[in-house]
């Protein structure tokens, strides 16, 4: 959806999806006039240009038999017959309110992931199910990792690219590894590496995971807005 943001703060976000796949992540989707979407492999995430139901048969046109379409609004969604929507939860947009101090050795031991890791990045987060995660998903931006004795522990990395943001996303640790501070250290070296770049990190987190959300405050994340996440599914 692209909405009008007015005087909102970060009015860039105020449309994530409609952003990204109409800049810097062009590439990784594909698009018509009203509506825009992630190639299947790579994130399942679409918007269209209004909420009228010329845009989601655009969308729909986008969408091949059994693919599902993800899709934010404001509002609940009334769809045109030819698409069925279901509702998914309340989402929260975080964004980073101040710039961090990482502090000495605040990035040891992190690896870079890349093609080879993919089956066990898969793995992880069917395991941990921190939300959409395919198998090119990593070619949204840069993942990180840790590791103990081989086996891939814990996990995050980059996902939508809003010109002068970067999402967080994909933060996932292992039920074995938790309580033991690794979330906050890899959401901690990429935020250092967006700030670098002179960009704001960005993140999305369900309103009911209350964990998260509290971990998000601590490292100096607030709440912009709130979305409703919407599945869409064509009828045939």
């Amino acid at each position: 959806m692209v909405s009008d943001p007015g005087n909102e703060p970060h009015a860039e976000l105020s449309s994530p999806i409609w952003q990204a796949l109409g800049t810097r992540q062009a590439h990784l989707g594909e698009a018509n006039v009203l509506a825009r979407r992630y190639q299947a492999d790579v994130a399942p995430f679409a918007a269209v240009a209004d909420e009228l139901p010329e845009a989601f048969d655009a969308l729909a046109e986008l969408m091949r038999p059994g693919e599902i379409a993800a899709v934010l609004s404001r509002e609940p969604l009334d769809v045109p017959p030819g698409l069925r929507s279901s509702p998914l939860g309340a989402v929260h947009q975080m964004v980073a309110e101040s710039r961090i101090d990482p502090g000495a050795g605040f990035d040891a031991g992190f690896l870079e992931l890349g093609d080879a890791d993919v089956d066990e990045m898969l793995a992880l987060t069917q395991l941990t199910r921190p939300g959409p995660f395919a198998r090119r998903t990593n070619a949204m931006g840069r993942y990180i990792g840790l590791r103990e004795e081989g086996k891939l522990i814990a996990m995050a990395g980059e996902r939508m690219r809003v010109p002068g943001y970067t999402e967080v996303s994909a933060v996932c640790v292992d039920p074995a590894h938790r309580g033991k501070g690794l979330a906050a250290l890899l959401i901690n070296v990429l935020r250092d590496e967006i700030e670098r770049r002179g960009e704001i990190p960005f993140l999305h987190v369900f309103g009911s995971n209350h964990s998260a959300i509290a971990l998000y405050e601590r490292l100096g994340f607030g709440l912009s807005r709130v979305f409703m996440l919407n599945q869409l599914a064509r009828n045939s």
